[in-house]
C-alpha cells in the first residue's frame, strides 16, 4: 500500500493580498518538498454540493457565492479574503478530503495527504474566518460517518491555532471524537479544556506559549492517545497544521520538525491498532515557508512508513 497525495492546481488560484500569510507560495513549497517522495498524485475533484451541505447550510454557501468577486478581491473579515478563484479552490480542498476518504476506506491506498488550500478548520457552520471557508476535516468525518456508515471517526488537530470551526461543526456529533491541541492564549480564543462537546466528544489540550516538543509529547501521551485508543475509531482524520513550529511567525510554540514526525508516527500507530491504519490528513496552517516544507515532508514520510 502507498500514501496518496491529493491536490489540484486550482488551489493556487486562491489569491490573497500582498503580505498575507496564507499565500499560494505555501502550497508551492509543500508540493516541492514532497516531489522527491514520488507519491501517486491524485487529482482533487470539486466537492459535490450535497457533501458540503453535510457541514454548512445552503444559506451560507449562497452568501459565499454572493460575496465572491468576479475580479479583484473581497474581504470577509480582517484575515479572510476572497479572489475570483477562491470558491473553486475551496471546493477542490473539500473534494480532496472526500476523495481521500473514499480511497482509504476502499483500500485503494493505505492513507492519504491532501495538499490543498485554503485551509478549513476555522470555518464554522455558517461563518468563514481565519483564512477558511469550508470545514474540510469536519466534512471528512461527517462524510465517512453518513455516506460510508462508519460508527466512529476521530479528528486530531495539532495546528497551533484552535480548530474552532471543526469544534463548532462536530459539537453535537456523538459519533466523532475531536482531539485538538493549541497554543493558549492565542487567536481565535477558543479551545479551553472545559469545552467538551455535547457528548464529551471533544478533548481540548491548551498549551502555553513557549511549550516545546517534550511538553507536547507528555500531553498527548498522558491524555490524547489514551482517549483515542478508548474511542477505538474506524478512521482518523488529521488536521495537519505546521504552525506550532518554532520558526513560525504567527505563534510562540517551540516544536521542531522532528516533533511533527513523532506525533504523526504515534497517530499512525494508534490507527494501526484501531482501524487498519486508515488515516486521512489535510493541510491546515504553517506560515514560515521553510519550516512548513520541512514539517510537511516529515509528516508525509511517517504516513508513508505507516502505509507499507
Amino acid at each position: 500500500m502507498q500514501t496518496a497525495l491529493i491536490t489540484h492546481a486550482d488551489c493556487l488560484d486562491h489569491v490573497t493580498p500582498e503580505g498575507h500569510p496564507e499565500r499560494l507560495a505555501r502550497l508551492e513549497h509543500v508540493l516541492h518538498a514532497l516531489a522527491p517522495l514520488n507519491l501517486p498524485q491524485i487529482t482533487a475533484p470539486l466537492a459535490a454540493e450535497d457533501d458540503v451541505l453535510r457541514v454548512h447550510p445552503a444559506s451560507y454557501l449562497a452568501d459565499l457565492r454572493r460575496t465572491a468577486p468576479k475580479s479583484g478581491a473581497a474581504q470577509i473579515d480582517a484575515d479572510t479574503w476572497m479572489s475570483p478563484g477562491t470558491l473553486t479552490a475551496a471546493f477542490r480542498a473539500a473534494g480532496a478530503v472526500v476523495r481521500a476518504v473514499d480511497m482509504v476506506l476502499a483500500g485503494e491506498t493505505g492513507n492519504a495527504f491532501c495538499a490543498t488550500r485554503p485551509p478549513g478548520h476555522h470555518a464554522e457552520t455558517d461563518t468563514a474566518m481565519g483564512f477558511c471557508f469550508i470545514g474540510n476535516a469536519a466534512l471528512a468525518a461527517k462524510y465517512a460517518l453518513d455516506h460510508h456508515g462508519l460508527n466512529r471517526v476521530a479528528v486530531v488537530d495539532f495546528d497551533v491555532h484552535h480548530g474552532n470551526g471543526t469544534q463548532d461543526i462536530l459539537w453535537d456529533e456523538k459519533r466523532s471524537l475531536l482531539v485538538t491541541s493549541q497554543q493558549m492564549p492565542l487567536w481565535p480564543g477558543t479551545g479551553r479544556a472545559d469545552e467538551a462537546g455535547a457528548y464529551d466528544n471533544i478533548l481540548n489540550i491548551p498549551l502555553p506559549p513557549g511549550s516545546d516538543g517534550e511538553d507536547m509529547k507528555k500531553a498527548y501521551s498522558e491524555t490524547a492517545f489514551p482517549r483515542l485508543l478508548a474511542f477505538d475509531p474506524d478512521l482518523i482524520i488529521i488536521s495537519a497544521g505546521f504552525d506550532a513550529h518554532r520558526d513560525d511567525p504567527l505563534a510562540q510554540l517551540d516544536w521542531t520538525t522532528e516533533d511533527f514526525a513523532w506525533i504523526t508516527e504515534q497517530i499512525c500507530a494508534i490507527a494501526a491498532k484501531c482501524c487498519n491504519g486508515r488515516v486521512v490528513s489535510t493541510l491546515e496552517g504553517g506560515y514560515d515557508l521553510t519550516a512548513l516544507a520541512a514539517a510537511a515532508h516529515a509528516h508525509v514520510q511517517e504516513l508513508m512508513k505507516a502505509a507499507i
